[in-house]
């Protein structure tokens, strides 16, 4: 079960070794859930699901563990807008993003945690680290001592007096340093909160990440994952917090996916480029957006925009009509032919192939390119007019293997036909005729969703596919 990859902590590709044979502790950062997820963040819970499902593919028992922030100052702020509380926000949000990510075919994490479910974990977590001498309080807010971490600054290889260099103590704050983070913030009138030792608050945003981590899957996990934005400082506050407490390495290999522009610019609601899955999906198929999202190697920038993802779509429809074909041939396929073994071994050494691109650094993009070469093959097996049961059936599993691997249906959705269009345009002229208005609007809605377009012109009703 050879697989490499690239460790944000050591700055280069490692040989993957569990800490148990055969299983995996995988934690990945999720969302902070003030709103519908944007097209940034999107980006590592396919990548990551993606390395899950490779490593699942190998043989690993994956824990794969992912987090809600389902409390802080972006909740709260949209809380008082909307006049709601922020229990009713989060659970909004949650709802939409598991209903925007399954859309992707996203994995259901094996734990979803929350933070106002962990508080007394978090509690837990801090009072320790204040035993140990590694956090203080003050008036109420509680500061983890940077400077007493020997190995602050090690994930973003930032030395700690370089850090130092803009940090500031921001207007009631009382750190004994700048560089000093926040793990309790005192209770501001009328923000939730929570009873805690120092006093009425909510957790900083670092803690919560290192006391649900240790919770579900413990003091050492295997892999952590995120966006390369959280590499700095939530992930390097993280290892302080968690290595501080608990004298051990939080987490051995550390993955981070690089950052996504839209049309060349960085994503900003200031320049108006602000992308939301949940507008997106409405007008693109969810499974081009992931397949695009897989063109592009996880630790390189992507750039969106509607032209590169029609070009995603052109790609994925070749593949889904190779498949499609192998499919139908299979109808009329017949017993072994003299060359089957040929192209047996032409279909093993394609898989070879996919597995070794994936098995290096999670390499999504040559991966792709090596199922565009075997539709090309698919193709050429069928224009020579080869029936072999045994050909055709190993390559149907090798696609499928490869679209489970990505989470990408090669499936070609069934449309209706022409003649089965034709009777349900009668049956809602005669629905009009009748004046049953509410099924002749059935009818059409029913049509526009199987993607048929109704147009009423002078010479009668006319439709067309969109």
């Amino acid at each position: 079960m050879s697989v490499q990859m690239y460790n944000t902590l050591t700055r280069q590709k490692e040989l993957f070794k569990p800490l148990e044979e055969g299983k995996v502790k995988m934690y990945v950062c999720g969302p902070t859930v003030y709103n519908y997820i944007h097209i940034g963040n999107a980006r590592p819970v396919i990548v990551f699901d993606t390395v899950r499902r490779h490593l699942e593919y190998k043989g690993y028992d994956v824990k794969f563990v992912s987090n809600f922030t389902d409390v802080d100052d972006k909740l709260i702020k949209t809380a008082q807008e909307l006049g709601e509380d922020v229990p009713t926000i989060a659970e909004r949000f949650i709802q939409a993003f598991h209903e925007d990510v399954s859309a992707f075919g996203v994995k259901e994490a094996d734990e979803h945690p929350r933070v106002m479910e962990n508080i007394s974990e978090i509690i837990d977590f801090i009072e320790g680290l204040i035993n140990k001498g590694f956090a203080y309080e003050a008036d109420g807010d509680v500061y983890f001592r940077t400077r007493s971490f020997e190995g602050y600054g090690k994930l973003s290889d930032q030395p700690i007096d370089e850090l130092r260099i803009g940090a500031r103590i921001g207007v009631g704050e009382k750190k004994e340093d700048p560089l000093d983070f926040t793990l309790w913030k005192n209770a501001k009138d009328g923000e939730i909160s929570w009873e805690s030792p120092w006093g009425s608050g909510r957790p900083g945003w670092h803690i919560e990440c290192s006391a649900m981590c240790r919770k579900y899957l413990g003091e050492t996990i295997d892999i952590h994952a995120g966006g390369q934005d959280l590499a700095f400082p939530h992930h390097e506050n993280e290892i302080a917090q968690s290595e501080s407490l608990t004298g051990k390495p939080f987490a051995n290999y550390w993955l981070h996916n690089g950052y996504i522009q839209i049309n060349n610019e960085k994503m900003s609601k200031s320049l108006g480029n602000f992308v939301l899955v949940h507008d997106i999906i409405k007008h693109h198929d969810p499974q081009v957006v992931r397949f695009f999202m897989l063109s592009v190697h996880y630790r390189h920038p992507i750039n969106f925009n509607e032209e590169l993802l029609e070009s995603a779509k052109s790609g994925l429809d070749r593949i889904r009509t190779a498949y499609d074909n192998i499919l139908h041939r299979t109808e009329a396929s017949s017993g072994l032919a003299q060359n089957d073994q040929e192209w047996l071994n032409k279909i093993n050494k394609m898989q070879e192939m996919f597995v070794a691109e994936m098995d290096d650094d999670f390499n999504t993009a040559n991966a792709i390119s090596v199922l565009f070469e075997m539709a090309k093959q698919a193709n050429i097996y069928l224009q020579e007019n080869h029936t072999s049961k045994q050909v055709l059936e190993k390559f149907i599993k090798q696609f499928d293997d490869f679209g489970n691997i990505l989470g990408v249906s090669f499936k070609v959705a069934q449309t209706m036909l022409d003649d089965e269009i034709e009777k349900l345009i009668q049956a809602r002229m005669e629905a009009r005729k009748n004046r049953n208005f509410e099924l002749a609007d059935q009818i059409r809605d029913d049509l526009k969703d199987k993607g048929i377009i109704l147009e009423d012109t002078p010479q009668g009703i006319r439709w067309k596919r969109v």
